[in-house]
């Protein structure tokens, strides 16, 4: 291709990069007032657009919400729970799988979204159903089809392996995640996150090895 041809964006992108503006600038707003102290007019100077054009995207403040959750949660299980099954590595993957899960989950962003979610929830049950499925539901398959894989291979021995997954990231934030809700006490340092994996490693393959 001639380098010196400028490939025009097409509406699609445009329209695309103009909704990231918008979840990008929502984000902000959400995490430093929650959910019903943020405003669409906020929102939209956040953004750098009007509130017209705000509204062209999305119609309420609601829609807007769940699509930032969406967005959110899919792009972060997409990133951490990438598996390739044929490496029969375990205890490597899973402890690489544990210090990535652990130190997102202990980010104060991903604690103040996990707030704001739970608290909205009451009054718009949905937010935690697309919270769940677009985040820990898919984690926890991913997980599931690469364990699979072992169990096949003979390498674990797992009756049902989507509950094999939870058991394991349960594991690893077994107190820190609550701790963290709650604001009972600082974030676990390298040494703590390191020892909680390594514990969590170790439990899992006593209940889920192949000698057991």
């Amino acid at each position: 291709m001639d380098q010196g041809v400028v490939l025009e964006r097409g509406p699609s992108q445009i329209e695309g990069d103009k909704r990231r503006q918008i979840l990008d600038g929502a984000r902000r707003v959400f995490l430093a007032s929650g959910f019903d102290g943020a405003s669409m007019g906020e929102i939209a100077r956040a953004a750098g657009v009007s509130k017209g054009t705000l509204y062209v995207y999305f119609d309420s403040k609601e829609a807007l919400f769940e699509a930032l959750i969406i967005v959110e949660k899919t792009s972060l299980a997409e990133t951490l729970f990438i598996f390739d099954p044929a490496d029969t590595d375990v205890p490597a993957v899973l402890t690489r799988l544990g210090m990535s899960f652990l130190a997102e989950m202990s980010k104060p962003e991903h604690i103040s979204v996990h707030r704001m979610v739970i608290g909205v929830c009451e009054k718009f049950p949905h937010f935690g159903q697309v919270y769940y499925d677009a985040g820990p539901a898919r984690g926890v398959a991913r997980l599931a089809a690469y364990l699979d894989a072992q169990v096949q291979g003979g390498l674990l021995r797992i009756p049902d392996t989507t509950l094999a997954a939870q058991h394991f990231l349960h594991l690893c934030l077994a107190g820190l995640l609550t701790r963290l809700l709650f604001a009972a006490g600082g974030m676990a340092d390298d040494a703590r996150k390191k020892f909680q994996v390594a514990e969590a490693v170790r439990v899992f393959l006593a209940g889920y090895g192949p000698d057991r």
